[in-house]
């Protein structure tokens, strides 16, 4: 990768306005027991795209990056499929 460059998983902001308009409206966080914030889109989306283009297991996802757990990524993509976005 070239200085400057972005890395592959990172997605424009022109691709992801596209994209975002794909994507099913999050439900509703609770008022008592809220639990988490939920990720954001965009990052959960870079953190599929990394596990794809690095071929890394899902559980390897490093947390570092910033895109969250490999099981939280893995259960948006799912969540996103049955939903119909791919």
């Amino acid at each position: 990768m070239r200085r400057g460059e972005q890395p592959p998983w990172v997605v424009s902001d022109e691709l992801w306005a596209e994209i975002e308009s794909l994507l099913p409206p999050r439900a509703p966080r609770r008022h008592r027991f809220p639990g988490r914030k939920p990720l954001d889109d965009r990052k959960v989306l870079w953190g599929i795209l990394f596990v794809l283009y690095t071929g890394i297991p899902w559980e390897y996802l490093p947390q570092e990056l910033g895109f969250g757990s490999g099981m939280t990524c893995w259960r948006r993509l799912r969540g996103w499929n049955d939903a119909g976005v791919w």
